[in-house]
């Protein structure tokens, strides 16, 4: 039997600093996919496969802070590899990287027409009548108006990932309180600069982000059990944070968290109300326990608030971003997601875009 030994503290320390500075060549991102489709800094993706089955695509979206390739992390451990695996048709929407020539794109902007437009997309090239939207953190927001605004449209199913729903009460909110948080002087900076904005979010789990990853990692050196891929790939996606265009900021800050608008039933993107009550396509809504940035206790509101006669709600262990990200994703919750997805995924008529 082989007996591990601890490195010497001075080699554990070169060893881990490696790990650290040399993260940004991660294999990050690197399932095959072809364009389908760019607007402005939006690009939309089709991801390549033999084994399509289900005759609804997926559509995955994220959140406008840090880049979407969390759903495709490293080869072994991505959910798009998961959903191909599976059959689905899978596509990413990718917001891309703005600059201050979107400093005036607000969240109508992402969702009444980028995400909207995206949809068509995703229609046109799939030869379908309907499409799965997969929403994860603000992209979930995003997912849940889209479908209560278009009710009558092509969305058959919605899965809302660790969504920010109803904030009242959450530590975000008390850090973003109208008053005391001046969201409209940094809006005048035209984009949000994202390393700032993921600095403040790890600021509400301090210790685990500044202290705890990284004792993890040198235990894990000395003992000769780090697993590279995995650190790395987590900490180049972590550290690439596209800046936030200023409108879209300043909404989401006083709409979703100083104004509480969308779990008050008062949002309302181009004159029209955002209403849960008006979603008729399934929904499946997956909270973390753990989580800190969209507390369980902050998403739960919205199962009853929305209309669809179909909800169904998965709670698992974890975080806001090792819930799907983390090595235990793929037994815990990838499963579970696919096949409530297959089950609704049969062909079925269709339904106006417009």
């Amino acid at each position: 039997m082989t007996v591990r030994h601890p490195l010497r503290p001075a080699r554990v320390m070169a060893e881990a600093a490696n790990l650290v500075l040399t993260a940004d060549q991660a294999n990050v991102a690197a399932t095959p996919r072809d364009v389908v489709w760019t607007h402005r800094t939006t690009t939309l993706y089709r991801y390549r496969s033999d084994r399509r089955r289900h005759p609804v695509p997926v559509l995955l979206v994220f959140a406008l802070i840090n880049r979407p390739d969390v759903f495709d992390l490293r080869p072994g451990n991505s959910f798009v590899e998961f959903l191909l695996a599976e059959g689905f048709d899978v596509y990413l929407l990718d917001w891309g990287v703005p600059d201050e020539e979107d400093a005036d794109r607000g969240l109508e902007h992402y969702v009444c027409d980028q995400l909207h437009w995206a949809v068509r997309r995703v229609l046109r090239g799939s030869g379908g009548d309907r499409v799965s939207l997969v929403g994860w953190c603000m992209g979930a927001a995003f997912a849940a108006m889209y479908a209560a605004l278009y009710p009558a449209g092509p969305v058959a199913n919605t899965v809302l990932l660790t969504m920010p729903f109803d904030t009242e009460g959450s530590v975000y909110r008390q850090w973003v309180t109208a008053g005391t948080y001046d969201v409209a002087t940094l809006a005048d900076l035209r984009v949000i600069p994202g390393h700032a904005i993921d600095w403040a979010n790890k600021m509400l789990k301090p210790v685990g982000n500044y202290v705890t990853t990284y004792r993890r990692l040198w235990d894990q050196v000395e003992q000769g059990t780090v697993d590279r891929e995995a650190f790395q790939s987590m900490a180049r996606w972590v550290a690439d944070n596209p800046p936030f265009p200023a409108r879209a900021y300043r909404e989401w800050i006083t709409w979703l968290y100083q104004e509480n608008r969308f779990a008050a039933g008062t949002l309302r993107l181009r004159g029209r109300r955002v209403d849960p009550a008006g979603i008729d396509a399934a929904v499946l809504v997956v909270t973390a326990a753990q989580d800190h940035i969209a507390p369980r206790a902050g998403t739960l509101p919205f199962l009853d608030r929305v209309g669809s006669a179909d909800v169904t709600h998965f709670d698992r262990p974890g975080g806001h971003i090792g819930l799907m990200a983390g090595s235990k994703a793929r037994d815990r919750i990838w499963p579970d997601i696919a096949g409530w997805l297959a089950a609704r995924s049969a062909s079925t008529p269709a339904r106006s875009t417009s």
